[in-house]
């Protein structure tokens, strides 16, 4: 059973560790990765513990939208017509 659900908003981005991080009891890090979460992965882990959290988050935030042709605003460009 986990420890707690989590809501994505309420972890942190950290830079260094590249991943959504949370405050375990033990006094390190509960962490996930994007990529996990762009997999479906819903448990962050404590890397120094047996302790674990859900994560709640909506997966289509992290879906893969290569094949949506979602373009950037700054990177689309104008096109003329004749």
């Amino acid at each position: 059973m986990a420890y707690d659900d989590v809501e994505i908003e309420d972890m942190q981005w950290n830079e260094e560790l590249q991943a959504y991080t949370y405050p375990c009891p033990c006094g390190d890090l509960f962490q996930i990765t994007k990529e996990d979460l762009k997999l479906g992965e819903e448990i962050a882990r404590c890397p120094s513990c047996s302790l674990y959290i859900t994560v709640i988050y909506n997966t289509e935030d992290f879906a893969d939208n290569k094949s949506k042709n979602n373009l950037d605003p700054q990177k689309r460009q104008a096109v003329a017509v004749a």
